[in-house]
């Protein structure tokens, strides 16, 4: 494999550093854009105003980059002191100028061969620690690339491509480490979370998402099933500096459809883990859908909120489910406190008073096929949630769409499709989506944007009182953050499947998204002289 780094702009300095430091209070730099959701809490939130209510009709591009390569550009900028720090599919990276958004350097990583992928060869971003830049690859490995040059500082491999592993994974940095998950839930893989040093590349623990035999958990698994219990960590979770945990979602248990082999609840598939940063070692969990078998992966950001609910303060978490729930925890206990419908489902009869699904038998997969809803894509996925502070409203893309689940058999072959079972639409029903505000201490409504079809995208909120997401259509938008109401559109040309940021520079403010195989960045365009 050749790794090969590009100097693009030569004579430009790079100096200023990302420190852990800065991360934990990135609050306090709205400038700049320093992690996968903006800062460790998952709000994607900015507290840059310059771009608000009254002058975001005035957006337009700044300017634009574009990717050579035809996979869907999901990544999320890291933007810091002036330079943007972005992954592009399949496995590569690149540094740009944030006043042009020319390349810096872009490093190109040749992969070994085929490398099979349920949804795409993505990638979902860097991230920035110190003086290095660190990337996920398709084939499995994590590479620490010096900021400054592009060039490959250390090379570890994660896990076996050829077993089904993959990297599309975001990593998150934390002090002087760099937490990373793997995909392949529907591949039969044995998932894990890694923590390794910065420095040195070293691995400094793993936790396994499926247990193995003698550790807990492990009886929720009949048989031999665990051994290929997928339960993926696909997706940037959040952190608590002040408690030292963090919080990350995992995927659905293996073979997706068919749960007749895996008897049990399949811990801890479909569930949000509170892991101790420094060991790795499980501090609670919350399964969120037990022993699934519509593939509704929880591998969502969760939103760390401190609110007082029912009268006390307390350190909360929020998960809008892929199930068509609602949740909040207890961030220090794992308590469940709230669980709550936000959008159409069909499986189950409501949530018991721990929060455990009260499942309705007839919506199994079956091998002539059984309508739910959520369907397979869930009634939200991977796309981040937003909460703003200034509204206390958690913004979401939800789904509304049904899917035809069928059941059928399948052995295991390692870095084979295993997912026994297929699913479909329905006939002549077109799905749709919207944009929803939530208040995270009921899981009640406020508003509702309606979208023509099931959104991709993230959101982002900002101080300025507004929200931004976008659309399949190619529309990239700007909503009241109070109301809903529609308050810019740009029509982009292409899909929007990542999720935006906004920072500041040279005294002006910008939002950024990817949208088809380009990076767009706006901001404000001058008044015109009278």
């Amino acid at each position: 494999m050749k790794a090969l780094p590009i100097l693009c702009l030569i004579g430009f300095t790079l100096t200023a550093q990302v420190t852990y430091e800065r991360i934990v209070a990135a609050a306090s730099e709205a400038g700049n854009w320093l992690t996968y959701s903006g800062g460790y809490a998952g709000h994607r939130y900015s507290a840059l105003k310059r771009i608000n209510r009254t002058n975001v009709a005035r957006l337009r591009p700044a300017w634009i980059y574009q990717t050579n390569d035809l996979n869907n550009f999901e990544a999320t900028p890291i933007a810091a002191d002036g330079v943007m720090y972005i992954s592009e599919p399949p496995s590569n990276a690149a540094a740009l100028d944030l006043r042009t958004g020319r390349p810096i350097w872009i490093f190109r990583r040749a992969l070994p061969g085929p490398v099979g992928v349920c949804c795409g060869q993505v990638n979902r971003g860097v991230a920035v620690l110190g003086d290095r830049v660190f990337l996920g690859t398709l084939d499995g490995h994590l590479l620490a690339l010096d900021a400054k040059t592009g060039h490959l500082l250390w090379d570890r491999a994660v896990a076996d491509y050829q077993s089904g592993y993959s990297i599309t994974v975001a990593p998150l940095a934390l002090k002087g480490m760099v937490i990373v998950g793997v995909s392949g839930g529907e591949y039969g893989i044995r998932g894990f979370l890694d923590a390794y040093d910065a420095q040195s590349g070293e691995r400094l623990w793993r936790f396994r998402t499926v247990p193995g035999p003698g550790e807990p958990g492990h009886e929720t698994w009949g048989g031999d099933s665990w051994k290929t219990g997928s339960a993926a960590t696909w997706l940037t979770g959040s952190y608590d500096p002040a408690l030292n945990l963090l919080y990350w979602g995992t995927g659905n248990p293996g073979p997706n459809y068919n749960g007749e082999g895996r008897s049990g609840d399949n811990l801890y598939s479909t569930s949000l883990l509170a892991l101790d940063a420094s060991t790795g070692k499980l501090k609670w969990y919350f399964q969120f859908t037990p022993h699934d078998t519509h593939d509704w992966d929880s591998n969502h950001v969760p939103v760390l909120i401190d609110a007082v609910f029912q009268g006390k303060p307390r350190k909360l978490v929020a998960v809008a489910n892929r199930n068509g729930f609602f949740y909040l925890f207890d961030r220090q206990t794992g308590e469940y406190l709230l669980g709550r419908q936000y959008a159409k489902q069909t499986w189950a009869k409501g949530l018991d008073q721990r929060g455990r699904p009260i499942a309705i038998p007839s919506t199994e997969p079956a091998p002539e096929g059984t309508l739910v809803f959520p369907g397979v894509h869930g009634a939200t996925n991977w796309n981040s949630p937003s909460y703003s502070p200034d509204t206390r409203l958690m913004y979401v893309a939800a789904r509304e769409e049904g899917t035809v689940f069928y059941r059928a058999t399948a052995e295991y072959k390692a870095g084979s499709y295993f997912s026994a079972g297929g699913m479909r639409g329905i006939p002549g029903v077109e799905p749709s989506g919207s944009i929803k505000a939530l208040d995270p201490l009921t899981g009640e409504q406020r508003w509702e944007f309606p979208l023509h079809s099931p959104p991709w995208a993230g959101v982002l909120s900002t101080a300025g009182g507004l929200v931004f997401s976008g659309t399949n259509e190619g529309n990239v938008f700007a909503l009241d953050a109070a109301s809903g109401k529609t308050l810019w559109d740009f029509q982009a040309g292409a899909p929007v499947y990542a999720g935006p940021i906004s920072y500041e520079f040279e005294g002006r403010q910008y939002f950024a998204v990817t949208a088809g195989r380009s990076l767009m960045a706006f901001t404000v365009a001058e008044q015109p002289a009278k």
